[in-house]
């Protein structure tokens, strides 16, 4: 589709022979906060069994789920991902009824972003 030629006469003119420019402003739109989900650590769950959540439910590469597992066993938590709140609260879902369901007392959390 072409665009339609515009004349001097389809410029708005405010009177004294000067064209007026007619701007349209679109109300900013924000974005919806993103929420930090985090794996928290505890004694009893196995190293492995953290490894396979980070692969399974945030397709994190072994490598990377290896070493995010550690940082959770070293520092108590550790942040896995960063999502929209309805992403983050179905992470932690799956998360926390894949650990029930192998009884293990895994922790999930999430908490908005600053």
């Amino acid at each position: 589709m072409r665009p339609l030629p515009i004349s001097m006469s389809d410029t708005p003119d405010d009177g004294d022979g000067d064209t007026a420019v007619v701007t349209k402003t679109r109300p900013k739109t924000a974005k919806p906060p993103l929420y930090k989900v985090l794996l928290l650590n505890d004694d009893y769950t196995p190293m492995e069994f953290v490894v396979i959540v980070l692969e399974k439910f945030f397709g994190i590469n072994h490598g990377q789920a290896v070493e995010i597992m550690l940082t959770v066993h070293k520092k108590g938590l550790a942040i896995v991902g960063v999502f929209s709140h309805e992403i983050a609260e179905t992470k932690v879902t799956q998360v926390m009824d894949f650990a029930r369901r192998h009884q293990h007392p895994l922790q999930c959390t999430m908490e908005k972003e600053d």
